[in-house]
């Protein structure tokens, strides 16, 4: 599998007969093999989710696909394309030629996806993360801790081949709550579990905040899968 960082939330996994682009919104994109089936997928409306120019991409091919969160329009939709193109909520399924999306809950706006095709499973956040931030009331982030924890339940102990999860420095003090919960979650004391790498996302263009989190974690289970990401466009190969 190899997997292209393109910017911000947004990576292409290239697979043996399947091409799976998340969360594009800006960046250059890489180029996209003939002969593959590709999806392209938006977790929710946010612009820095979302670009509509996606839609550009069945100007190439015929074998596209446009899975979207329900919060994203119809309307926002070429009417070429409403026919190639599914809005799921949480707790959704889709299936098509080999490829099967599974979606939850986000603790922000529409959902995050998990995909399972080519034999791989892969899981993209979107913005389901714990949201904590310093100056929300403290019945605000109790809330969402609970949120998060509940939303992302599924995935306790889940096999996953990748996963792309937020870092976000804006939120300071507490930028590590999720990805940290999420290791926890994976219960990395069984090699087994979990995801064999873990792509922090949702940086702002602040890789620096990947090497914070290896420096303030030295001995943290699952800490040896973080992926560092130095760069746009950067490509890893698992």
């Amino acid at each position: 599998m190899k997997i292209t960082y393109i910017a911000h939330s947004g990576f292409l996994a290239e697979l043996e007969d399947t091409l799976l682009l998340f969360d594009y919104y800006q960046g250059d994109l890489p180029e996209l093999p003939d002969g593959k089936m590709l999806c392209v997928f938006a977790s929710h409306r946010h612009p820095d989710h979302f670009n509509p120019e996606v839609f550009r991409l069945a100007e190439e091919r015929e074998n596209v696909y446009f899975i979207l969160s329900r919060d994203i329009w119809k309307s926002r939709v070429p009417e070429s394309l409403q026919d190639r193109t599914v809005h799921l909520k949480a707790g959704e399924e889709w299936k098509q030629g080999g490829v099967t999306v599974q979606t939850l809950r986000s603790t922000d706006e529409g959902v995050a996806f998990l995909v399972e095709t080519d034999g791989c499973t892969l899981y993209h956040a979107g913005d389901l993360n714990d949201w904590r931030w310093d100056g929300e009331p403290d019945d605000w982030n109790r809330t969402m801790a609970e949120k998060f924890r509940r939303y992302i339940e599924p995935l306790r102990g889940r096999r996953m081949d990748a996963a792309f999860v937020p870092l976000d420095p804006r939120q300071e003090k507490n930028y590590a709550l999720g990805l940290d919960y999420f290791l926890t979650l994976s219960d990395y004391r069984k090699p087994e579990n979990g995801a064999e790498k873990i792509y922090p996302m949702h940086c702002w263009d602040d890789y620096g905040i990947i090497e914070r989190w290896l420096l303030e974690h030295p001995d943290s289970p699952g800490r040896e899968r973080i992926v560092k990401i130095s760069k746009r466009g950067e490509i890893f190969i698992q």
